[in-house]
């Protein structure tokens, strides 16, 4: 991660000299790109710290929800204002006609070559350990994964949207090519911004586990012989790795309170063990009629579960 940010930022810096020596629009656009990835993988180390804390009387769910809150900072903080830069860098150029002296766009392409180089082996890394790990349909479950993936994705596209832009300003002499090019990056950055935005909003109000692992919690909790109907089930991640889950269920007739207890431990750590992000189970189990359960105050909610 460390490594990864001193090389962003070299780029990024590289960037920005390049682009300012030969007034690029575009190759300033891109340094504002670099600078949006360095910053976010500096909220990412920050998250990474934080939400490891253990869980305190404060927290009782533990600190896993600070990267979603940083994430948010990054979404809306960064890329946001990295997609404004690029807006007004593309718009600068079509008002101004800034950028018609070309002396330094042969050491811009050179910078953005070299770039490009290096991004471009970054996502080959990242796609080849997705292949590892499952392929597209596996391997992208990994947020982290995915988030290197998508960075890297949209760096590389960055890049090649501005060597194309500086290429075809050479080639005809027309700004209006960069200057598109700064605008598509910047509608890549917004872009950007409001998928990471979204997530980690979901993330944070209280999302869900996958429907796949809701399912496998569920398929569990009816092959137990002694639970005659799972009334309702309910998850939400935590953190990255990290999920809670509560179940109502109602169990056949007959159970004393001393095997109610047992059942009740052995389900949670069969679900410890089928899911290992459940990191918090908690059951209201009863072992009353189904239609007596369902008017008590287990069933709504009014007492607490085993």
């Amino acid at each position: 991660m460390l490594v990864a940010l001193a090389a962003n930022l070299v780029i990024a810096v590289a960037k920005a000299i390049g682009g300012l020596a030969a007034g690029s629009p575009a190759l300033l656009s891109e340094a504002a790109h670099s600078v949006a990835d360095s910053l976010n993988e500096v909220f990412l180390l920050a998250a990474l710290r934080r939400s490891r804390r253990p869980a305190d009387r404060r927290h009782p769910f533990g600190y896993g929800k600070e990267r979603f809150f940083w994430s948010l900072l990054a979404a809306v903080g960064i890329f946001v204002m990295g997609g404004c830069f690029s807006f007004f860098q593309g718009f600068e150029a079509l008002t101004s006609g800034a950028g018609e002296e070309l002396g330094g766009y042969v050491a811009g392409l050179i910078v953005l070559g070299i770039a490009l180089l290096a991004e471009g082996g970054s996502l080959l890394r990242a796609l080849y350990q997705v292949r590892r790990q499952g392929g597209a349909g596996a391997g992208l479950r990994d947020p982290a994964l995915r988030t290197v993936v998508a960075e890297d994705g949209t760096a590389v596209l960055g890049v090649t949207l501005a060597i194309a832009g500086m290429a075809l300003h050479m080639i005809t002499g027309q700004v209006v090519w960069e200057a598109s090019a700064s605008l598509a990056i910047g509608a890549l950055l917004v872009y950007v911004a409001f998928r990471l935005g979204r997530e980690a909003r979901d993330q944070l109000i209280g999302e869900a586990a996958d429907p796949e692992t809701s399912g496998r919690i569920r398929e569990l909790l009816r092959a137990q012989p002694e639970i005659d109907s799972v009334e309702a089930l309910f998850t939400m991640k935590t953190g990255l790795d990290t999920a809670l889950v509560a179940a109502r269920v109602d169990l056949v007739p007959g159970l004393d309170s001393e095997r109610v207890e047992e059942v009740a431990v052995r389900i949670k750590r069969s679900i410890a063990r089928t899911v290992p992000e459940a990191d918090q189970i908690f059951l209201d189990v009863t072992d009353r009629p189904a239609r007596e359960a369902a008017e008590s105050p287990a069933a709504t909610g009014e007492r607490g579960g085993a």
